[in-house]
C-alpha cells in the first residue's frame, strides 16, 4: 500500500513544479477501519470503513496554498497542481513560512507500530460481547450504554520537492464499555476502554466491563459538596488534562503570538524540584508515536519540564522561525491544512508515593475522577473546570460526590503538583494520581 502512495507523492510533486510551484509537499493517507457496537446481548452496528486522502501545499516564493482531495486519482493531479499554484498567487505572503531541509526519512519498523493481522468481524463482536456481558454480570448493575470494539489501519507518506520522502503504517485495537447503576433520575453511568497498536496489548475485556460497571455503582447517591478550599487527587484517567493544559501554553503559535500566560517563563522553575515532564515520540508502539514530524523533521524524546523548570516551546519550523529557534520536530499536520506545532506521546513521571500515601494526611479532601467543559483561560491563567468524583475523609475514599466547580489558577496548580507512583501508559497524554493543595471547591 505504501509504494503506490510514494509513487502517488512523488507523481503529485511533478505535477506541482509542472504548473509553476517553486517549492512544494504533499500528504498521503489511506486507510481502513472496522467497529461494532452491542447493546444488551444483540450486535447493533456494524460498519466497516475505507479511505483515501491526500493534501498538496505548493509555494510561490513566500505565498503558499493547499488544496485537498478525498480521494487519491492520478488523472486529477495536474488540475489540483494548477488550482493550488492559481491560489498561492493571490494570497499574501508569509515570511515565516516555507518548506525545511530534512534529513533521509527512517526506516519506521522499529517502532513496532502495525499489526497486520485484521481481526474478523466476529472477532471484534466477541470482544465487545465479553466486556458488556462482564458488566452486566455484576450486581446492582441495571443497563448498559453499549459496547464496542474496533480496529483500524493507516499508511501515511510525507514527501517534499526538496527531497524528503518517508512513510509508515499505525494500526489500531480497541475495546470499551458502558454500565449503568440504579434506576431513574438515581442512574449513574461509567464507562472503561483500552486500546493499543496490537492485539496482544490490550486489556481483556472482562476486566474493562468489571471496573465500568464497578465505577459506576460507586458513584450512586452522590451529594453535592460545599463550598471550600481543599486539597485535591486527580485520577490518572483526568489527571493528563492537567499536563495538556500545559502544552497548550507552551505551543510555539501560542508563544510566537504571545497569547499564553507562559510566554515569559522559559528558564523559570513552574514545578517543585523532582518533577519531570517529556514528550517521547519514539515510544515502542505508542499512540501517537511516529519517526518523523509533520515537515519530514526527526523526532526525539524531549524533557519540557525537567526537575520543575520550563525547559522549551513545543516548535514547528514556523513558530521556531518567529522566535528566533529552532523547530522541535513537533509539526502535525492533516491533509486540509499547514504544519502547526503539537505533542506526542505526553507524560508526567511518577513520583515515589503511593496515590493512599498522598491522601493519607488529607483530614477532608476530593478524589477528581471527572471533569466536565471549561478548562484552562490560555492568556490569564485562570483555571475553572466542573467536576464529579469522591471526597476524601480521615485519609480515605469517603462518599460520592457531584455538581461541583473546581478553581484555581494554572501557575499556582504546577507549583502544588505532587505525583503518585502508578502512572501507566494508556493514553496519548498519561499522568499518575496528582495532589494539588489549596483548590477552591464551589458547591452547595
Amino acid at each position: 500500500m505504501t509504494e503506490e502512495l510514494f509513487q502517488h507523492a512523488a507523481d503529485l510533486l511533478k505535477a506541482a513544479k509542472a504548473a509553476g510551484a517553486d517549492t512544494a509537499d504533499t500528504l498521503l493517507i489511506s486507510g481502513m477501519s472496522v467497529s461494532v457496537q452491542r447493546r444488551l446481548g444483540k450486535t447493533e452496528e456494524t460498519e466497516r470503513a475505507e479511505a483515501r486522502e491526500l493534501g498538496l501545499r505548493v509555494f510561490i516564493g513566500r505565498q503558499s496554498a493547499i488544496v485537498s482531495a478525498s480521494a487519491i486519482d492520478p488523472a486529477s493531479f495536474a488540475r489540483l497542481a494548477e488550482q493550488a499554484v492559481a491560489m498561492a498567487r493571490v494570497i499574501p505572503e508569509d515570511k515565516f513560512s516555507d518548506i525545511p531541509e530534512a534529513p533521509p526519512a527512517p526506516d519506521a519498523a522499529f517502532l513496532d507500530l502495525d499489526d497486520p493481522d485484521e481481526p474478523s468481524m466476529e472477532t471484534l463482536i466477541t470482544r465487545a460481547a465479553k466486556a458488556e456481558d462482564a458488566a452486566m454480570a455484576v450486581p446492582g448493575i441495571t443497563n448498559s450504554e453499549g459496547a464496542s470494539a474496533s480496529w483500524s489501519r493507516s499508511s501515511f507518506v510525507l514527501a517534499t520537492s526538496l527531497g524528503f520522502s518517508g512513510g509508515y503504517t499505525r494500526s489500531s485495537h480497541g475495546v470499551s464499555a458502558t454500565a449503568i447503576a440504579g434506576s431513574g433520575t438515581g442512574m449513574q453511568r461509567d464507562y472503561d476502554y483500552s486500546s493499543a497498536a496490537h492485539a496482544s496489548d490490550l486489556e481483556d475485556g472482562a476486566m474493562i466491563g468489571e471496573r465500568a460497571a464497578e465505577q459506576a455503582l460507586a458513584r450512586l447517591n452522590p451529594s453535592r459538596p460545599k463550598t471550600a478550599k481543599l486539597p485535591v487527587l486527580f485520577h490518572p484517567r483526568v489527571a493528563g488534562s492537567l499536563i495538556g493544559h500545559l502544552t497548550g501554553a507552551i505551543n510555539g503559535a501560542s508563544i510566537a503570538r504571545g497569547t499564553s500566560y507562559l510566554k515569559d517563563k522559559m528558564g523559570e522553575r513552574l514545578f517543585a524540584p523532582g518533577i519531570n515532564i517529556y514528550d517521547d515520540p519514539l515510544r515502542i508502539r505508542g499512540p501517537r508515536s511516529r519517526p518523523f514530524d509533520g515537515e519530514g523533521q526527526p523526532t526525539a524524546r524531549l524533557a519540557l519540564i525537567e526537575d520543575g523548570v520550563l525547559q522549551t516551546w513545543i516548535l514547528d519550523s514556523r513558530s521556531a522561525r518567529q522566535l528566533g529557534l529552532t523547530t522541535t520536530g513537533h509539526a502535525s499536520r492533516g491533509t486540509s491544512g499547514p504544519p502547526g506545532p503539537s505533542g506526542s506521546n505526553l507524560y508526567l513521571e511518577p513520583g515515589k508515593m503511593s496515590p493512599a500515601d498522598l491522601m493519607a494526611d488529607i483530614e477532608e479532601g476530593l478524589l477528581i475522577t471527572e471533569l466536565m467543559g471549561g478548562g484552562v483561560n490560555g492568556v490569564t491563567g485562570d483555571y475553572s473546570r466542573g467536576a464529579a468524583g469522591f471526597m476524601i475523609r480521615h485519609g480515605k475514599i469517603a462518599e460520592p460526590v457531584a455538581e461541583f466547580t473546581i478553581a484555581g489558577h494554572a501557575l499556582t496548580m504546577f507549583s502544588s503538583l505532587i505525583p503518585a507512583n502508578d502512572l501507566v501508559f494508556k493514553r496519548g497524554t498519561d499522568s499518575p494520581t496528582i495532589r494539588l493543595d489549596g483548590l477552591t471547591l464551589a458547591g452547595a
